[in-house]
């Protein structure tokens, strides 16, 4: 297998720049669109219909919050893969008390008187309390962090040779920078912030930290090789440049298996598998990124800082 001979520390600025200027974006676009939760997570209301022929989600909009009082969001989905002109239609309430049946039966008799030729079909109801979409969502929360401290717990136990708990804070803070990019995906593609997130995130945390843990392992090997005299640096790029190739080559074929479920996602109009390969994709290549770009940097950034401090205080 190739082994490439790339600088990684010496080139840091250009990662971080890189790093920097992803993150600007996303916070513009996050300015612009701001944060959109689901119902799981805001509470509300979403009822899911099928339809034939051509509807209007502006008509419909105007119609259900004239009736109800509410602010709604409407949705349309053409083509639902059934083989006929079926569509699908979703009327979202955020963050109100159920709908009863009664309204929901008002609701789908003003569509009707719309668009009578239109079979319009009542497919599925959700609802979700406002406190318990708020609960779920900090339970959701909670599960990351716990991941995050089991990780560095991990890595500390298992790396002890190479700085250990050092080790695991810094594969910590470039697993947040993939949380991160992964929200901004979310932001700039207007996906609303739900169970896909939490499923996204959790699987690129495991999926990032596989590739950083394998670097971990060439590092501790190539000290034993080149001995406690070995500058970080040259170890670090050594072990680096060593997996790369097995690297790309994972991150790519993973890619590509994904990009298949999600253009199959396009093609039929799945909304959930769509949100969730799409930023699966983005989170792929940013854990391969961040995990031979930003992790290895970041460790000889701070082992050089422990070196420098332990020398200055024996003089």
């Amino acid at each position: 297998m190739k082994t490439f001979h790339i600088k990684f520390y010496e080139n840091r600025k250009i990662y971080f720049g890189i790093t920097l200027a992803v993150f600007v974006i996303g916070i513009i676009f996050n300015i612009i669109f701001g944060t959109q939760l689901d119902i799981q997570f805001r509470g509300g209301t979403m009822l899911e219909y099928t339809y034939t022929g051509e509807i209007a989600t502006a008509d419909v909009e105007a119609a259900v919050e004239q009736a109800t009082g509410q602010n709604v969001e409407v949705r349309v989905y053409e083509n639902m893969g059934s083989g006929e002109d079926v569509n699908g239609l979703s009327i979202t309430f955020a963050g109100t008390d159920s709908i009863t049946v009664e309204q929901q039966e008002e609701i789908a008799s003003l569509i009707r008187e719309q668009y009578p030729d239109s079979s319009l079909t009542i497919e599925e109801t959700s609802s979700v309390d406002r406190t318990m979409g708020s609960s779920f969502f900090a339970k959701c929360l909670v599960a990351v962090g716990i991941t995050f401290v089991l990780l560095v717990i991990y890595i500390a136990f298992r790396f002890k040779k190479i700085g250990g708990a050092s080790a695991g804070v810094i594969s910590i803070i470039a697993l947040l920078h993939d949380v991160v990019i992964v929200y901004f995906t979310f932001v700039i593609f207007q996906m609303p912030i739900n169970d896909n997130f939490i499923a996204v995130v959790l699987t690129i945390l495991g999926y990032s930290l596989n590739n950083t843990i394998i670097i971990y392992d060439r590092i501790r090997e190539n000290r034993k090789a080149l001995g406690p005299k070995a500058p970080t640096s040259q170890l670090v790029n050594l072990s680096i440049n060593q997996t790369l190739t097995r690297s790309i080559f994972t991150s790519l074929c993973t890619f590509a298996a994904i990009a298949c479920v999600c253009v199959v996602g396009f093609i039929y109009n799945l909304t959930s598998v769509t949100t969730f390969a799409l930023p699966m994709m983005v989170g792929v290549l940013v854990g391969c990124y961040s995990s031979v770009c930003i992790t290895g940097p970041l460790y000889v950034m701070w082992r050089n800082y422990k070196d420098n401090k332990k020398a200055r205080a024996k003089q």
